[in-house]
């Protein structure tokens, strides 16, 4: 028994018999979806993973997850290519540019793949940049067909294109039932950003 407090003894480690790499999606209009990634990257951490999280949308607004990723050394990494989310909340970048940033971060999808170097790549906000039209649908299918075998995807945002949640292994919708910003309840360092 352990004491209050404590983590126990590991015990036992499950071990698959055969690994796969997993395509998850995280997709709905509540709020949680980066997070639940953010809690994968931290599991992953946990068992000597290396990871990836490519931040499509975001980039534009502090978020605590930068300095806390950061201060983990370079077994995760995080990368913002974003501008913010383009069209809403008064964010002052033209489609253009979020087109353009969404394109280099296809690009470094394709790089951080080819290098065989992760374990876990998280595409924050991909989901959304599709829906946007920031990113082509094909660009999106050539990154689940291209996967290496034994990577684990991992796919956030709202709106998540069909043939996406098709594809995958794991989906998971986050409903919305309640939203402090709906209260007019400004976000909260440490729990909205």
């Amino acid at each position: 028994m352990t004491k209050r407090g404590t983590l126990p003894d590991v015990v036992n480690r499950l071990e698959p018999k055969v690994r796969k790499g997993l395509v998850v999606v995280l997709t709905g209009n509540g709020k949680g979806k980066t997070t639940s990634a953010l809690g994968m990257a931290l599991r992953a951490y946990g068992h000597g993973m290396k990871v990836c999280i490519i931040q499509f949308m975001k980039g534009d607004l502090y978020t605590g997850e930068w300095d806390a990723i950061k201060s983990m050394g370079d077994t995760i990494e995080i990368i913002t290519t974003g501008k913010g989310f383009c069209g809403i909340q008064g964010n002052p970048y033209p489609w253009n540019e979020h087109r353009d940033n969404a394109c280099d971060a296809v690009d470094l999808v394709f790089e951080k793949m080819g290098d065989g170097s992760i374990d876990l790549l998280i595409l924050d906000e991909v989901n959304n940049a599709l829906k946007l039209g920031l990113i082509e649908y094909e660009q999106v299918m050539r990154i689940i067909r291209e996967k290496p075998p034994l990577l684990h995807l991992v796919m956030t945002g709202r709106d998540a294109h069909p043939d996406v949640i098709e594809l995958a292994d794991t989906v998971s919708e986050v409903c919305e039932i309640k939203h402090a910003y709906r209260l007019d309840i400004e976000p909260q360092p440490g729990v909205d950003f």
